[in-house]
């Protein structure tokens, strides 16, 4: 079948390839590293609590055959080095169906990691990864031309993101209609990056030349990643561009990263020179690339009907195996940024004297006089659910006030996840948390005082805990 195979394309899928499985070499290690205190034997919400109550039907994983601390690490650090490997390129020294399975089993490992992550992995990019890593297995290696069919699956995927992320926006809040939305944004986003300030006080036009940009982006051009070329690539292209921006501006874990991956799908290489030669396509793999077309053109009914619905929902998946679902990113854009800080005491009786230490978080404001830092598309789960944890109290009532009661004994993998112990020689005898109104400081209050942020207290966000309360009677 001459149609199918696309080997103008060949550079594009080798770099799509090799970046892909570097994002999931982030993802496996981000979860490997924090995962025991998240939803270890002793984490914020235990995955063998999980376990019990949900079937395997209901969330499809390795570990409802077994769950230990020590056998979720072994499939972490697994998918971690063969991530590793295949972006050094051993998919493409291996025969075509030993490539296939190697991109297969980091898709299952991973599948199995958000399937039992529960809260701290509802994030839409856990979906965006998985549905990108199951279309990777039907995308060929250097011994075939990649497969048309597959190129347009991943193009197919990229409208969706973008196309529902701009449905999305123009549906929900107005700001994005008036085109002021980014006069908050660079400001309350969930994770600001170092640049993010310098974002926020740019002139406010080019405040709305941005937002009139995105909606270009994001309503327009996917469409054009379906036209003959050079449209395509210059679709593509747009979308990267708009992808880097977003990247300077705020720390959105591997989103923006994984986006850039899916637009490679679009771009035409066949100007450059060095083609390799490839084999001829095996009959079984177009029977099983044109087989997984088909269930992707199927499954595309719910997302294709979420779009179009006046109650569209952002990252929704139809299926627990996370194909072909819907996305979408801040219909809506708060004003005010609330912080939950949390503070401990090692004095026995709290007064009003009392001498109250901060805990320092290695992502989220804390410090006002601390640069947010660059962490994206490494995800730190913690911080990024404190962001969520300050917007809505019942939205962290699982896990908050455990997470107090871990600092209370000085969890030791807890701890890992802060930047800062402040009771570095014992654990403290009282913790409590309070909610801070966030702002960025203005240029003139940066010179003066060397502060990023000023912040006002709004009053407690709950009651204290003390150890002696958490201690058994």
């Amino acid at each position: 079948m001459e149609w199918f195979a696309a080997p103008e394309y060949w550079l594009s899928r080798t770099v799509l390839q090799r970046a892909l499985a570097a994002v999931y070499l982030v993802a496996f290690v981000s979860a490997a590293l924090q995962f025991r205190a998240l939803i270890g034997e002793r984490g914020l919400t235990p995955a063998p609590a999980f376990l019990r109550r949900v079937p395997f039907r209901a969330s499809p994983s390795l570990f409802h055959r077994h769950y230990s601390d020590r056998f979720f690490a072994a499939v972490a650090w697994t998918g971690a080095a063969l991530s590793a490997a295949v972006t050094l390129g051993a998919a493409d020294r291996v025969p075509l169906a030993v490539s296939m399975a190697m991109w297969a089993l980091l898709w299952v490992l991973y599948l199995s990691i958000v399937n039992i992550g529960q809260t701290w992995y509802s994030f839409g990019w856990e979906s965006l990864l998985l549905e990108a890593g199951f279309l990777a297995v039907f995308l060929g290696n250097a011994g075939v031309a990649p497969p048309l069919p597959t190129l347009l699956l991943l193009r197919w995927l990229l409208f969706r993101v973008e196309f529902g992320a701009g449905l999305i926006k123009w549906r929900g809040d107005a700001c994005w209609r008036r085109l002021t939305c980014l006069d908050y944004h660079h400001e309350t986003q969930p994770m600001p990056g170092p640049l993010s300030w310098f974002f926020h006080h740019l002139p406010r036009p080019l405040h709305r030349v941005e937002v009139a940009a995105n909606h270009v982006t994001q309503l327009v051009v996917p469409f054009l990643l379906f036209a003959p070329q050079p449209v395509a690539t210059g679709a593509a292209l747009a979308v990267l561009g708009t992808q880097l921006w977003l990247v300077a501006s705020g720390n959105f874990s591997w989103l923006n990263w994984l986006t850039i991956v899916l637009a490679l799908s679009a771009v035409d290489t066949s100007s450059v020179h060095d083609a390799p030669a490839h084999g001829p396509t095996p009959l079984w793999f177009e029977v099983a690339v044109i087989a997984v077309t088909v269930l992707v053109a199927v499954l595309s009914w719910w997302p294709v009907r979420n779009m179009l619905s006046r109650r569209q929902e952002m990252n929704r998946s139809f299926n627990r195996l996370h194909l072909v679902n819907t996305y979408g990113a801040f219909g809506s854009v708060t004003r005010l940024r609330h912080e939950v800080v949390i503070e401990g005491t090692d004095e026995e009786e709290v007064t009003d004297t009392t001498r109250w230490r901060e805990y320092e978080f290695r992502g989220k404001p804390g410090d006002v006089r601390r640069l947010p830092r660059q962490w994206a598309p490494y995800h730190l789960r913690l911080d990024w659910m404190m962001w969520f944890a300050a917007l809505s109290p019942s939205y962290a009532a699982p896990w908050f006030t455990r997470l107090l009661r871990k600092l209370l004994e000085s969890d030791r993998d807890v701890l890992r996840l802060l930047r800062t112990d402040p009771f570095p020689d014992a654990p403290p005898a009282h913790v409590r948390a309070l909610l801070y109104r966030y702002r960025f400081t203005t240029w003139r209050e940066l010179r003066s005082t060397g502060a990023w942020w000023d912040r006002e207290l709004v009053g407690p966000y709950g009651p204290p805990v003390s150890r002696r309360a958490s201690e058994p009677g």
